[in-house]
């Protein structure tokens, strides 16, 4: 997911009640929500270098719990100096200090960001380096609206609230919130259920399609896959794997309809010299062992060309096939990737998502 719902997801995790229980557990939870993105200080090295460790080892189950200690460490410091310049009179916190529970909020709120991320399309490795494979909810678009409503919701309105009961005197309450962040989490629950019963819907609609072909076969169907639009939870992006191509759809859960169209039918492209030799690249095997829908092309040469001009090989991925009122669909699919051949084969330049790998 983007910054905002992480760090919004923190802020009312320790609204729950997180923040009763411990001092410092809303600056912990909310710093601990986004902290395992740190990851995209790898793009220092260049794009495919960001690619490559980008939801790498802080977003694993193993690492969670160094990010975890690292944190409280750093409050704790923080802690030791800000008691050393305060006065022996000054008012003490408001939830006590206890270092081993603020651990384990910190530990659930870094957890949430996992869960999170695990919800979109792109996916995650929770159990990296034992198990190498990526998983993916693919439920929950990167950008959701309806969840960022929720969350903006229960973080606004009890300071509105408080507003209002300044103006008549009332007594202000040293937590504020609680019941609106727990109802928030709880309608994110409840949005994920309804996304993820209607995203096992859109495959169930993509597996059972009747995908003809123009001399009248129905080829058989190898697998499928369900990409989710923003806002509306009946709107998907569905791929079939077939023998010889893939097609994409637009599944309507609400009235269990598939659109299809000959435009929508991608033949499977065929292995070349260029594309063997783009795949063994570093750009490749990284993109390779992300990408669980990769589509390797090597583009058709204009023989009008200068017959020294670079061989261009382009990897995208069928997941993210798809344009949406957030994210329109361009030329190249987010996330895709190229690599440039010379005339002897020799791999000249890498880039990704348009950026040079310098």
């Amino acid at each position: 997911m983007e910054p905002i719902t992480h760090l919004m997801t923190g802020a009312c995790l320790a609204r729950a009640g997180c923040n009763r229980k411990a001092a410092y557990a809303t600056l912990a939870m909310v710093i601990a929500a986004e902290f395992p993105d740190l990851d995209v200080l790898w793009a220092i090295d260049g794009p495919i270098a960001g690619f490559q460790h980008h939801r790498g080892w802080t977003h694993t189950f193993l690492g969670i719990p160094f990010q975890a200690a690292f944190l409280v460490a750093a409050i704790y410091l923080v802690h030791r100096w800000r008691t050393r310049r305060t006065q022996p009179s000054a008012k003490p916190p408001a939830a006590p200090v206890r270092w081993g529970l603020l651990f384990l909020f910190t530990l659930l709120s870094l957890a949430s960001h996992l869960l999170l991320d695990w919800t979109n399309n792109y996916g995650l490795r929770p159990f990296f380096p034992f198990n190498p494979r990526w998983y993916a909810g693919s439920f929950v678009f990167i950008v959701e609206p309806v969840l960022l409503f929720l969350l903006t919701v229960a973080l606004i309105a009890p300071s509105l609230f408080a507003l209002i009961n300044s103006e008549v005197g009332a007594r202000r309450q040293p937590f504020r919130g609680r019941g609106w962040a727990i109802a928030a989490l709880l309608g994110t629950v409840c949005l994920w259920s309804l996304r993820y019963y209607e995203h096992a819907q859109a495959i169930t609609l993509a597996q059972n399609a009747d995908y003809t072909q123009p001399d009248g076969s129905t080829p058989p169907i190898a697998r499928t896959f369900a990409s989710p639009y923003p806002i509306n939870p009946f709107r998907w992006a569905t791929v079939a794997e077939l023998p010889l191509t893939y097609q994409l759809a637009t599944a309507d859960t609400l009235h269990d309809t598939l659109t299809t169209a000959h435009a929508d039918s991608i033949f499977k492209p065929p292995t070349t010299l260029a594309t063997l030799v783009a795949k063994r690249s570093w750009l490749g095997e990284v993109y390779l062992d992300w990408s669980s829908w990769p589509l390797v092309s090597e583009n058709p040469r204009d023989p009008n060309t200068d017959p020294s001009a670079p061989t261009i090989v382009t990897f995208s991925d069928l997941r993210f096939m798809y344009g949406t009122s957030l994210l329109p669909k361009r030329d190249l699919p987010p996330l895709s990737a190229t690599v440039y051949l010379n005339a002897d084969r020799r791999v000249i330049r890498m880039d990704m998502d348009g950026r040079t790998q310098h």
